[in-house]
């Protein structure tokens, strides 16, 4: 597994996980646009689609049998080895029903194995990155997207991360959240502040 450097010259690495269930839906389109204007200079940038790695249901067995997990394979491999090799995790995720898509949520799910993997140190080492959420709703009122930032936040606060912040945009058809004036603006300096 690759760790985070250490020392001020080492490059952040945004891993941006696009949890849409759309191609290049409004959530991406607006995290590309945060990306290419504000991602710090150096940055490095790593996309992956979820549905593209796609994970098996989650099973609770921290009381089952001896409470060990199995060891990831697969895809959980390699979302358990780019999310540990990334400085700054970046949900890339529309409200679907006022929360997280299935997909991300999916995701969080494992971080409960990851937490018991003997030798990972999973949150010991995610402590201190930084944890960003992009998303799109078809509303126009923030608070409906409450449910899902309020996820991350206290996600990134269990895991002793930083909350980087949402940006938060309106768009229901492919590329409207582009004439949301507001979350255009946000976008530009999104990552820089």
């Amino acid at each position: 597994m690759v760790d985070q450097p250490t020392g001020a010259a080492a490059p952040r690495r945004f891993l941006f996980l696009d949890a849409s269930a759309r191609t290049d839906g409004n959530s991406v389109r607006l995290a590309r646009l945060a990306a290419e204007s504000s991602l710090p200079p150096g940055a490095e940038q790593h996309w992956l689609r979820l549905e593209d790695h796609p994970l098996p249901p989650f099973r609770d067995l921290r009381h089952t049998g001896d409470g060990r997990y199995p060891e990831p394979v697969g895809h959980e491999r390699a979302l358990l080895d780019a999310t540990l090799a990334a400085t700054d995790l970046v949900f890339v995720a529309p409200v679907y029903w006022y929360s997280l898509p299935t997909s991300a949520k999916l995701y969080l799910d494992h971080w409960s194995a990851w937490l018991r993997l003997p030798g990972v140190d999973f949150r010991a080492r995610m402590g201190g990155r930084t944890l960003w959420g992009v998303t799109a709703l078809a509303a126009t009122e923030e608070d409906k997207a409450e449910p899902l930032v309020g996820t991350l936040r206290l996600t990134a606060e269990y895991m002793a991360m930083r909350w980087g912040g949402a940006l938060i945009g309106s768009g229901n058809r492919p590329g409207e959240v582009l004439d949301d004036e507001r979350a255009v603006i946000a976008a530009k300096s999104f990552f820089a502040g």
